[in-house]
């Protein structure tokens, strides 16, 4: 009996996608646990780029089972859109994917919802996908919403009423225009066109197979710092985010976990508003983005770039229980001679303080840096830690040193070939 679980430590954006590639041959199951479609996971390989919203990331391995758990939340319309992209590849998607009938339905009134709660707050905007991602986990914890499990049931169209009649009600409260007709059109389709999947307990798929002493990979998405209980809320997303998701959207105990691999990038990145202690405004961090090509996956909005924050680290490191780092993204550090890191921060009071601060949003934080020598050199031939120029493993060094959990993995490019491992 094995599950690991693999998830992003900042701001997502990490390069999960890639990571869950290139580790599902060790897995008989990769299974998502919360979130929806706006994950935004990017694989690489075979000159072909695929950007996954919904769908597992092992689904490009046709001996790995994939599991959309009980946690996601799912747009039909958009899975729908997802699967016939890969059409081309030829995926079994009848023998290796399966949907938890309790998985929580996106409604086209909850986008409508999203956009409409968004332009409320004015200047004070979170930064949503507008996805209908938030009013979608809003109705399932107030105990209103939909599950995959109900579009089975004769009086599915009646319960879908009841609840968009309750959702014209907020929308006309603020004032927003829209027209449903051809977004429910597309919606019910879409619905149809999921009842085709292997819809189940999955729960059951799960515990099953690691009593059969199977191994199950948990693919978490967006970040941690983006946990809507420890991330800098309220610029969060509305799930669990962290280890602890993993249980409730997937359905398995405590003691079924055992490594937890940590993803961050060798700098800082993050997608909308919210606090962000060593974000650039500078040229540095306009060669970031440009670099890294740091737009969203799945918005395609600009990223905002910084140096990498070692008390943020420590932090979800300490939540999650990190057995394991993967750094990503070395290769876009290669051009700069000085590389920062944040050690610590400065608070309004004067005080320093390695902790991440509860009142991060409403209060200034200045970051702390030392300062560490570049390689500035190419990494495209790199194929061992050994390989690495000698400033590279320096900076690796420092960070495990600080972080306290070992390094095992360095992306230096895109591509899944591109992906040394210790």
């Amino acid at each position: 009996m094995k599950m690991d679980v693999l998830l992003g430590l900042q701001w997502g954006d990490e390069g999960k996608g890639k990571v869950v590639d290139v580790l599902a041959p060790n897995y008989n199951i990769v299974a998502r646990f919360q979130g929806g479609p706006n994950a935004g996971h990017t694989l690489e390989f075979d000159g072909n780029k695929h950007v996954l919203h919904q769908i597992p990331s092992g689904i490009f391995r046709n001996s790995i089972k994939n599991v959309i758990g009980n946690g996601v939340v799912l747009d039909p319309v958009i899975f729908r859109n997802e699967i016939k992209k890969l059409d081309p590849f030829n995926i079994n998607f009848k023998d290796n994917l399966w949907i938890s009938n309790k998985a929580q339905l996106i409604l086209p009134t909850h986008r409508l919802l999203d956009a409409a709660y968004e332009k409320s707050k004015g200047n004070k905007k979170i930064g949503s996908t507008l996805k209908g991602i938030g009013p979608t986990y809003q109705d399932k914890i107030a105990r209103l919403g939909l599950r995959v499990g109900d579009i089975f049931y004769a009086n599915f169209k009646e319960k879908y009423q009841k609840l968009v009649d309750a959702h014209k009600t907020i929308l006309e409260f603020y004032q927003h225009d829209y027209d449903l007709e051809e977004a429910e059109k597309t919606f019910f389709e879409a619905v149809e066109y999921l009842k085709t999947f292997n819809v189940s307990s999955t729960e059951y798929l799960i515990n099953n197979e690691l009593k059969a002493g199977k191994s199950v990979l948990a693919e978490g998405a967006q970040g941690s710092l983006l946990d809507v209980d420890f991330g800098s809320y309220p610029f969060v997303t509305s799930s669990n985010t962290m280890t602890a998701g993993v249980c409730t959207g997937l359905g398995v105990a405590p003691n079924s976990i055992q490594k937890v691999y940590g993803i961050f990038k060798a700098y800082c990145t993050r997608v909308g508003s919210g606090p962000f202690p060593t974000e650039l405004f500078d040229e540095d961090g306009k060669e970031l983005q440009k670099v890294g090509n740091e737009f969203g996956a799945t918005t395609g909005r600009p990223r905002r770039c910084g140096w990498l924050d070692i008390p943020a680290l420590q932090y979800v490191i300490m939540i999650n229980g990190v057995t394991e780092l993967f750094m990503m993204k070395a290769d876009v550090l290669s051009g700069f001679k000085k590389i920062k890191v944040c050690t610590q921060y400065e608070l309004e009071d004067g005080t320093i303080t390695d902790e991440f601060p509860y009142d991060i949003v409403d209060s200034e934080v200045k970051p702390i840096y030392e300062e560490l020598e570049g390689w500035n050199c190419s990494l495209d031939n790199i194929n061992s830690f050994e390989d690495m120029p000698t400033p590279l493993k320096n900076y690796i060094q420092y960070i495990e040193e600080k972080l306290g959990v070992p390094i095992n993995l360095v992306s230096v490019g895109p591509d899944r070939t591109q992906t040394i491992l210790r």
